[in-house]
């Protein structure tokens, strides 16, 4: 049955100070395994989601003889490895170590650095800017203070065309005409505040303004400066480290930017001080200006799912040559399916880029090449068009892995979706999009790990079914699709570890914050094939935007 559910506001603001964190920063990495209920997990930092063809083969080997035999993709454009056993640590490390994937042992978890992942491949962006990547990653594993920054940290470096820009980065570097960068300090995705600023009071189950434009500076904006491209990456750690140096002044355990209390926030002349000790000259830009760039990052209504590279062949300046863009299911790739990646980046010029869309991008085809391997992968199950209705579609782990989850989402959902996606028979032109669509998130308990930014579609499992609604700026009546009930159903195992050692999502909002945090109390009942088909029929509704 489909049943309205009314709705609490989204927010109501107040002169609370930021959170301070009262436990230690469990994010999972390569060298601090997370326990999960399918066996431990390890999460490998890819700074801009680049990798060779031949360190993509050794993460299929580390997955097929230590994990369980599968990769995830993560939405910072990570890489993860489920069901390893407790005792592989030493060598998984060793194996990271040898194929270049574990260059700091102290700093491995810090590595969080998103990219534009057309970057120098389509002619789009303002510059090429995959350079500032590499040099900030080595400045963080050279410099011994940045170890101290979170697990949850991140850096985006934009090339311009305004996609990482949205995702709610500590430090933002954006590509500018005329040898210049954009550095922008981060604001709270949750609740569209700037460093400092206070938290808004949250009703009992209201979720906050994950909206771009929120994130990228709502009534508050950011700190934002202009500084020259060569020592764009420098100024974007000496601002990480200035972080560092106002969360340990301040007393307060802050993970991320917005966590600093007001008297120790990232102010534009603080860490414009912190450039000019360095020898940096830095300008301060207009909150329009740092807010809106050349395809309208930050303007209300822009989604993740439209910010991402387009599925599908992306022509290279100058013809002969294309990119092949394609997502994973669910966000979830099997070594069959990862290892076709590795041979079509093998048929280009033996990269990849692991993308925060969970998706991934092979570079340097030759135009008829990149059409051959676009039929084999959509023959091998991935997402490569982007009218396909798994497009933008995700899910946390659910059950078997998470003792949390009430259900198997990933199974419902890839039920829901499998009768509603044709086979595509040709690809869809880079440069021609189909109607816009909300991206899809399928949770299984009120965490919602690793739910998108902006608008979305909120799939959330139940006791009594799913309830769908549309987070974001808008809220609307949720709708309950529900089995019956199943007496005596399981109940499930130990929770998993605390809120930061989970996979998906290095930031949840509204989600607890300690292993103690209440769990489920009952599984959901399975949903049979009418039940999907009502799914399907009701997220796909959800997802066009007038």
């Amino acid at each position: 049955m489909l049943a309205a559910m009314p709705l609490t506001p989204t927010t109501a603001p107040t002169g609370e100070e930021p959170r301070s964190r009262t436990g230690d920063d469990a994010c999972p990495g390569a060298l601090r395994l997370h326990r999960a209920d399918d066996g431990f997990l390890a999460r490998v930092r890819l700074p801009g989601g680049l990798l060779t063809a031949d360190q993509a083969e050794e993460l299929a080997l580390v997955a097929e003889t230590l994990g369980d035999g599968a990769l995830d993709v993560t939405s910072r454009g990570n890489v993860q490895v489920r069901g390893l056993d407790s005792g592989c640590g030493a060598e998984l490390a060793e194996r990271l170590r040898s194929a270049g994937l574990l260059p700091s042992d102290t700093h491995e978890r810090v590595r969080n650095v998103a990219l534009s992942p057309l970057s120098g491949l389509d002619g789009a962006g303002r510059a090429d800017v995959t350079a500032w990547v590499r040099e900030l990653d080595g400045l963080l594993c050279g410099t011994p203070a940045a170890a101290g920054l979170s697990g949850r940290f991140l850096f985006a470096v934009d090339d311009g065309r305004g996609d990482v820009a949205t995702l709610g980065a500590d430090v933002t570097l954006i590509a500018e005409p005329g040898g210049r960068a954009l550095l922008r300090v981060g604001t709270d995705p949750a609740a569209g505040r700037a460093p400092g600023a206070p938290a808004p009071e949250r009703p009992t189950g209201a979720r906050a303004d994950t909206s771009p434009a929120a994130a990228c500076g709502g009534a508050n904006p950011s700190p934002a400066l202009r500084v020259p491209a060569d020592a764009a990456p420098r100024a974007a750690l000496l601002t990480a480290l200035a972080f560092a140096a106002a969360s340990r002044d301040s007393g307060a355990k802050a993970w991320r930017v917005w966590e600093l209390p007001a008297g120790h926030a990232l102010t534009e002349s603080r860490v414009r001080a912190a450039l000019a000790r360095a020898g940096i000259d830095a300008e301060a830009v207009p909150a329009r200006d740092a807010t809106t760039g050349r395809t309208g990052v930050g303007t209300p209504g822009t989604a993740p799912l439209d910010a991402g590279p387009a599925l599908g062949l992306v022509p290279a300046p100058g013809g002969g040559r294309a990119a092949l863009s394609v997502a994973a299911p669910l966000g979830r790739l099997s070594l069959a399916q990862w290892r076709l990646l590795v041979a079509t980046a093998r048929a280009g010029r033996g990269e990849m880029r692991v993308t925060p869309w969970r998706g991934v991008v092979v570079p340097g085809l030759a135009t008829a090449d990149a059409r051959h391997w676009w039929g084999v992968l959509a023959e091998a199950g991935l997402v490569t068009d982007a009218a396909s209705a798994w497009h933008g579609v995700g899910a946390c782990t659910g059950r078997p892995g998470c003792a949390k989850s009430l259900a198997d989402v990933r199974a419902d959902a890839a039920g829901a979706l499998a009768a509603t996606t044709p086979s595509p028979t040709e690809p869809t032109p880079a440069d021609r999009r189909p109607e816009r669509r909300l991206p899809v998130y399928w949770s299984g308990c009120e965490r919602r790990c690793g739910h998108p930014r902006g608008r979305w579609v909120d799939v959330l499992a139940g006791a009594d079914g799913y309830r769908i609604s549309i987070e974001g700026t808008e809220r609307t009546a949720a709708r309950q699709v529900a089995p019956a009930p199943r007496p005596g159903g399981p109940t499930p195992g130990a929770a998993e570890a605390e809120r930061a050692g989970t996979p998906d999502a290095p930031d949840r909002p509204g989600a607890p914050d300690r292993p103690d945090a209440p769990g489920p109390t009952e599984a959901a009942a399975p949903v049979g094939p009418l039940r999907l088909a009502e799914l399907a029929t009701t997220v796909a509704a959800a997802r066009r935007v007038p």
